[in-house]
């Protein structure tokens, strides 16, 4: 095998990686988000609001449908958080995830 299909294979390879470090820090952020929105919102049942945002991911790619999922739960229990502000939660939380990952192994 030449040096150049070894490259290839080993670039493959950190793609792969790095799309599940992905999936697996956007999950872990999205746990942390229902968690966060669900103490906002005074819920007894947080595990039960946590699997809706998660099951909320998989409506669509990307994180728009999280976004939308918490901030609409959000403004209908009647807390007051505008877009932005769960967008930059979301984004605080995703750096959080992604440093636990990274500092568990």
């Amino acid at each position: 095998m030449s040096t150049f299909d070894d490259r290839e294979k080993g670039f493959e390879k950190k793609f792969a990686h790095d799309a599940e470090q992905d999936f697996k820090a956007a999950a872990r952020r999205n746990r942390m988000l229902a968690e966060w929105a669900a103490g906002l919102m005074g819920l007894e049942s947080v595990e039960e609001y946590v699997r809706a945002v998660v099951k909320a991911d998989f409506e669509q790619p990307g994180d728009e449908d999280v976004l939308r999922k918490v901030f609409g739960d959000l403004k209908g229990s009647g807390v007051t958080a505008s877009e932005g502000e769960v967008r930059m939660k979301m984004d605080e939380l995703m750096a959080q995830a992604r440093d636990q990952m990274k500092n568990a192994g």
